[in-house]
């Protein structure tokens, strides 16, 4: 240990010093980590540290997932967060916006967090008061941070330098200056890695007050299947787009020929997680618990929104215990539904667009383009509601035709002018229009499109007097089983050469949750193309949608549309929302918020210009 010692104080600075601007895989502090892996308590502090560097799933400033796409857009006096401006393709090489790779500009450090497994790796048998079945699995915990730490560095960047070990604190400045390696080395890596985890990883956690969010075996499989569904998907499976992208030795980093033994793959992968999932208790939620006197319309809708705002979810494999969704993030989401003469006791202003409110189906089951029953040309016009809508609309008030005759999770998910808003056992409906109760108040704090995010606003929430009580804060989402029903049902219309009862089987089961018909009966019902889920393109079609309504809201349709390669498209279409300050029915007048175009290199992130320049190894991803 001297010389470790006198080996980092003679010339280990400058190396370290260098190294910041490449890799931070160096271990430093190494006088300490005897200190540091002394006993157990000590190590258990470790093992927390590795799991600190998760990235903070409910956040959506540092959650690209949550803000950075075209789900929510944010008023103009809320300024422009990082991961606003990403969604304004605003993305830059000079300062790389929610920097995963180096930390900065609210990202974490994940190449520190992989070095820092990687100690633990490396110490884990030096505290003698370790029983070895809790050694076993505290590496198992450690791999599979290390794995996933590289999985989201992956699906941001595409081939990243693998860090399976840390240098010694003697190499050379040179020796640091590591090479990206190509897609299919780096999924290989971290499923092997994930592999590893498993089987020392428990099934479940013996305690949800003191275990809540370790990993699990459910989890690590789970995630072993959305990166092999990463790798599949046409991002990173014969993408063309990449084929120039080649290293200073001349290697080619993406794989330009589509294979689809990599969707084979994914679907065992996908199949062996629900199985575990099932066989550990995971379902899906159906029912919600109340002891108000509630129809069951309105259950149906409180069901949706408890999926991922109970605490303890049945479905919720993986919540992220490390940033909750708390009482100042659900105050974000919710509109104020009482007069109050103090301060908004909401802030109001995650706002939803109205593509979002476009995107959800008929009552039917549909897409409401689609739907012969659903007068799409006329969804913008007025109509009054009666004591027949109160579930959904106030009686007696007008609203457009968008926001009647919807499918559940519309009403679960968006709050709209007019609409019912259930705190439970509390009906009220929302006033949006200027001068209103939800309108523009204090600096900031009102809705920019005149929509708002019910789903992510626990139910059981409600008004009390002046001030809103929240019923508690829970562990945000950040894998669940309607998650891998659906991305089954992808995998497997993706390998077969026409879509069966195998494919149909997964994105019913989620449907009927939902209310509703199963999938070919519905087309072949009510649309106006009914063939459309007997082929692999219009189940494809299908899917995709399916998953956007789905998990609307809870940060996966940011990289959906990113490995399926429709955010070229998608996120091409402007922001819009209504005129939030238009009094009375003037409110209606759709406004264009912000026109977007997105170029085809924000499917992957830049590196930062000063890694590049300090190691040439790291060739930049095309367009930057």
């Amino acid at each position: 240990m001297k010389i470790l010692k006198y080996s980092f104080s003679i010339i280990a600075l400058a190396v370290i010093l260098s190294c910041k601007s490449y890799l931070d895989v160096v271990p430093d502090n190494v006088a300490t980590l005897d200190n540091a892996f002394a006993d157990r308590a000590s190590t258990q502090k470790f093992l927390a540290t590795c799991y600190s560097y998760l990235p903070n799933f409910g956040d959506p400033w540092v959650n690209p997932g949550l803000l950075a796409s075209d789900e929510v857009w944010l008023n103009e006096e809320q300024g422009d967060p990082a991961a606003s401006l990403l969604s304004k393709n605003l993305q830059s090489t000079i300062e790389p916006l929610i920097n995963y790779w180096d930390g900065r500009e609210r990202g974490k450090p994940l190449y520190q967090g992989i070095r820092d497994c990687n100690i633990f790796l490396e110490n884990i048998d030096r505290p003698y008061d370790i029983q070895e079945t809790e050694r076993k699995r505290w590496t198992a915990e450690v791999k599979f941070l290390k794995a996933y730490y590289h999985f989201w560095l992956f699906k941001s960047y595409g081939p990243i330098p693998i860090v399976d070990e840390n240098l010694p604190i003697y190499t050379s400045t040179e020796g640091i200056k590591t090479y990206r390696e190509p897609v299919d080395d780096v999924v290989e890596y971290i499923v092997n890695l994930i592999d590893e985890a498993i089987v020392d990883l428990p099934e479940q956690i013996q305690s949800s007050t003191t275990e809540l969010g370790r990993i699990t075996t459910p989890i690590a499989l789970s995630i072993k299947a959305r990166l092999l569904m990463t790798a599949a998907s046409p991002l990173f499976n014969g993408n063309t787009d990449y084929s120039a992208l080649v290293d200073n030795e001349g290697r080619q980093l993406f794989n330009p020929d589509y294979s689809a033994a990599k969707w084979e793959r994914a679907a065992a992968a996908v199949k062996e997680a629900i199985d575990a999932c099932e066989a550990n208790g995971f379902r899906l939620v159906t029912e919600y618990e109340t002891n108000s006197d509630l129809n069951d319309t309105i259950k149906q809708e409180l069901m949706l929104r408890s999926i991922i705002s109970k605490r303890e979810s049945e479905e919720v494999i993986w919540g992220s215990t490390h940033f909750t969704f708390s009482y100042t993030y659900q105050r974000m989401a919710q509109p104020l539904l009482v007069s109050v003469q103090s301060a908004n006791p909401v802030s109001q202003f995650y706002a939803a667009t109205l593509r979002m409110a476009e995107l959800f189906y008929s009552k039917n089951g549909l897409p409401i383009e689609e739907d012969l029953e659903y007068e799409y040309d006329k969804r913008f016009e007025f109509q009054r509601a009666t004591s027949a809508d109160a579930d959904y609309v106030e009686p007696g008030q007008s609203t457009v035709k968008l926001h009647f005759n919807r499918e559940a999770r519309f009403y679960a998910g968006v709050s709209f002018d007019r609409g019912a808003y259930v705190l439970d056992p509390t009906y009220r409906y929302v006033q949006v229009r200027a001068g209103e109760l939800a309108t523009k108040r204090n600096s900031g704090e009102f809705s920019g499109t005149g929509y708002f995010v019910k789903k992510l606003v626990d139910a059981k929430n409600n008004f009390n007097g002046e001030s809103y009580a929240i019923n508690y804060s829970y562990p945000f989402p950040i894998i669940r089983l309607g998650d891998l029903y659906l991305l089954y049902a992808e995998a497997l219309n993706e390998i077969k050469s026409s879509p069966d009862q195998e494919v149909y089987e997964y994105i019913d089961k989620i449907r009927e949750r939902a209310g509703l018909g199963k999938v070919v009966e519905t087309w072949s019902a009510y649309s106006r193309t009914p063939d459309k889920p007997l082929t692999q393109t219009g189940m494809r079609e299908i899917i995709q949608r399916e998953r956007l309504i789905e998990l609307a809201f809870e940060g996966q349709r940011f990289w959906d549309i990113r490995r399926w390669k429709t955010a070229t498209d998608i996120l091409s279409q402007p922001i819009r929302g209504w005129n939030i300050n238009g009094p009375g029915l003037e409110f209606y007048q759709i406004k264009t918020l912000w026109n977007s175009q997105f170029e085809p290199k924000n499917y992957l992130w830049p590196i930062r210009e000063t890694e590049i320049i300090n190691n040439p190894n790291l060739v930049q991803n095309p367009g930057w």
